[in-house]
Formats: structure tokens, C-alpha cells, sequence
């Protein structure tokens, strides 16, 4: 199985199955003499474990993470850090019914046809499990940000056709939806009640912020930040579609509306989102990620079985109403991942130049 990594010069590798004894991931490039343990890593993975909201899954794991590799007295090396997070509660019994049946919008049937052989506890690969080890290279990812001032947060702007009125920051984490207004808040709690009682699942868009980037991060062509950006969220499995600054609302603009003058003092609106012709302009970055409804629901649904005969499904056991906001900090891992990369690119640029 290839696609197992991403990045350049600060990648990710990451492993591990959602029912099976482990997850992780590898982390290379990162730079030596930063400050990092497990409680760097904890406080991240926590704000994406399980049980953290009403839309949660009942699974309980503790995801604490493990640094097998790449620290020595409190600092990183410059080694691969190698990070473990156990699987303490994998319950295979509700998946085995499934064994034999494609479950509507999940990856079985696709799997099945690459591989020819699918982990039908959970998804295995193809389980969200998976994030937790993004979250994971993320936090030392963030390492490198925190040095060069850059900050990564997110928010819950619209959960099951509910949109934020506000976006007041300060709400963020007043609530369990980190969404930015209070009476928003409120209103989405009481639509993921009345799904979850009809058995069915709810979609939503998280809204990705970055202050402090410096211009110039991104390369011509292929590797625009923008198209990494775009690409590293939509690797994430329940995003459908990401808009960078204004997004499909450029598209009903003429250009006169759209363009952002520039003034001595930077730019005097911010449609492009903070980035130019795939490379920062120095202003904040904005991304908006949809994120689909989890396709596990106890509303039957049709099918087929592994011999390609129609049957109904329902699925019962432990999960997620939405993937929101659980999703939120797996987002700001994907970004800052990519920041970091470039942040490296364009420093292995400049020096090359002024070694030149």
C-alpha cells in the first residue's frame, strides 16, 4: 500500500489499523534542539479523542501518546521521531455482521476492489482512527510554526445546515462544537439530538485560520500552497471539498469585486484568503473544509453482499453523529504540517541563494 506519506522536507509517515494493537506515525525533517515530549503531543491528541462532544463516538480510548524515537533530554535530535498511540478499546463484535456487506459511503467496496482483501473491523486503514496519528505530526509540526510565529486554530462555522452569525473567537472553546457563537452553539447541540434519535448522521464546514505566515511560502507550478493545502485536507477521509479566501464565491464576482487592492500598508481586503498565485502574500490565511456526514447510521439502507446480492443494512455500534469537531484539530494538523514544510522549503531556498 503506497500513499502512505506526505510532504517534502518535514514528512509524515503514517501506520496502523483502527482495531488492530497500534497506531503511529514517523515524522522526518523536523529540526534538532526544539522542545518536545509526550505532553506537547497530549494536548492536541485530547482535543480530538473520543467523548469530547454529543456528537461523539462512545469509544473510549485515552490516545496517549508514546515517543519511541528521535528525543534525547527533552529536545529532538534531528532523528525520525517515531510516536505510538495504543489502541486500548477496539470492540470488534458490532463490525461482524458487516464482514460480508459493503456498507453505503464507506471505503469496503473500494478497498475490496483494489486490494482484494479488507480490515472490516471498523475500516481498518480506512477508519478516522487514522487521524489521531496526523494530530500527532501535526503537534511537532507546530514546533517549527511556533518559532517562526505562525499560528493554526479552526472553528465550526456551519454543523447540519446550522450557520454561525458570529464569529467571535472567544467562544471557541466555550463550547463543544468550538463553534464562535454562543447561540449558534446551542442550536447545533439541539439538531445533533434530534439526529441522533432518528438514527442518521449529520455533515458540517470547519473553517481553518493561520496568522503570522510570512509571504512567499509556496513554490510555482504543482506545488502552490494552495494546491498542497488543498490537497493534505482533502486526504483527510470525511472532507468532500475546500475553498481557499472567498472561494466558489469568486466565481459570481467580476474581477473589479474580487481583487484585493494593495495599499502601502498591505492589502485593504482579503478575498484571495492569503494567498497569491500559489505563494502567501503575507496576509491571514483562510480555508473552509465540508465535511460529509458520517455514513455509519442505524437507517436501513440498501446494499450488497460480498456475492453482489442486494440487501438492506443497518448499522449499529459505537459512532460519531458528525465528525465535527472532533475533525477540527485533525484540519489544523493537515495545515500545519504543510506550513512547516514550506517554511523549510523556503529557508533551504534562501540559504542556497545566499550561498550562491
Amino acid at each position: 500500500m503506497s500513499g502512505n506519506s506526505f510532504g517534502t522536507l518535514f514528512r509524515i509517515t503514517t501506520w496502523g489499523e483502527s482495531h488492530g494493537p497500534g497506531i503511529g506515525v514517523v515524522v522526518d525533517g523536523c529540526l534538532p534542539e526544539l522542545n518536545l515530549d509526550e505532553s506537547v503531543i497530549q494536548s492536541c491528541l485530547d482535543q480530538r479523542k473520543p467523548g469530547g462532544s454529543i456528537a461523539s463516538t462512545h469509544r473510549r480510548e485515552a490516545d496517549k501518546a508514546v515517543i519511541l524515537s528521535g528525543i534525547f533530554n527533552g529536545k529532538t535530535t534531528g532523528t525520525p521521531i517515531a510516536i505510538l498511540i495504543g489502541n486500548t478499546d477496539p470492540d470488534s463484535r458490532s463490525y461482524a455482521p458487516y464482514a460480508e456487506l459493503y456498507r453505503p459511503g464507506h471505503g469496503d467496496i473500494t478497498y475490496q476492489a483494489k486490494y482484494g482483501i479488507r480490515d472490516w473491523r471498523g475500516g481498518g486503514r480506512a477508519s478516522a482512527r487514522e487521524t489521531a496519528a496526523r494530530v500527532a505530526g501535526g503537534a511537532v509540526a507546530g514546533l517549527i510554526l511556533n518559532q517562526a510565529g505562525i499560528q493554526v486554530f479552526s472553528y465550526t462555522l456551519e454543523l447540519g445546515g446550522i450557520r454561525a452569525a458570529v464569529t467571535d473567537m472567544n467562544q471557541i472553546h466555550q463550547n463543544p462544537f468550538k463553534c464562535p457563537d454562543k447561540d449558534t452553539a446551542m442550536a447545533m447541540a439541539e439538531r445533533v439530538e434530534d439526529v441522533r434519535k432518528q438514527g442518521d448522521s449529520i455533515g458540517g464546514i470547519v473553517e481553518i485560520r493561520v496568522l503570522g505566515a510570512p509571504a512567499g511560502l509556496g513554490e510555482p507550478v504543482f506545488d502552490k500552497l494552495d494546491a498542497d493545502l488543498a490537497k493534505a485536507l482533502m486526504s483527510i477521509g470525511a472532507v468532500k471539498g475546500v475553498e481557499i479566501g472567498d472561494g466558489f464565491t469568486a466565481a459570481r464576482r467580476l474581477g473589479s469585486e474580487n481583487n484585493d487592492p494593495i495599499t502601502p500598508n498591505g492589502f485593504s481586503s482579503n478575498h484571495a484568503g492569503g494567498i497569491l498565485a500559489g505563494i502567501s502574500n503575507g496576509d491571514a490565511i483562510h480555508i473552509r473544509v465540508a465535511v460529509k456526514p458520517i455514513p455509519s447510521i442505524s437507517i436501513e439502507q440498501q446494499t450488497i453482499n460480498a456475492d453482489r446480492e442486494p440487501v438492506t443494512i443497518s448499522v449499529k455500534g459505537r459512532h460519531d453523529v458528525s465528525a465535527i469537531p472532533r475533525i477540527n484539530p485533525v484540519c489544523e494538523a493537515m495545515v500545519k504540517i504543510v506550513l512547516a514544510d514550506h517554511l523549510l522549503r523556503q529557508k533551504a531556498l534562501i540559504s542556497r541563494s545566499w550561498h550562491g
